[in-house]
């Protein structure tokens, strides 16, 4: 019933159930160049916040390979054999058989 009320009520006020002016017509107004401004600034800014992750992550992968390709510093300790390998806390010289 409720649905039948609604439906009626739509059809009796056709103007109220378009879209609007921005929507539907008058695509040349001052709103609908305001819209459009609106939606362009924020697809700029979601292009510089993704620009941002992808230059961070870029920064981090050109600072790993720096460091993992540099010489060690004289009087500093060379890292172990097994340096980087550990797994859940296991050392892998002790054996795991």
């Amino acid at each position: 019933m409720k649905r039948a009320l609604y439906t009626l009520g739509i059809l009796a006020a056709p103007r109220a159930a378009l879209a609007c002016p921005v929507c539907f017509g008058q695509s040349d107004s001052p709103m609908a160049w305001a819209v459009n401004m609106g939606v362009f600034v924020m697809l700029g800014l979601l292009a510089l916040v993704l620009s941002g992750f992808a230059a961070f992550f870029v920064y981090l992968m050109r600072r790993a390979r720096l460091v993992a390709d540099a010489p060690p510093a004289a009087g500093s300790p060379t890292r172990p054999a097994g340096a980087g390998s550990y797994v859940l806390g296991t050392d892998p010289q002790e054996g795991t058989a």
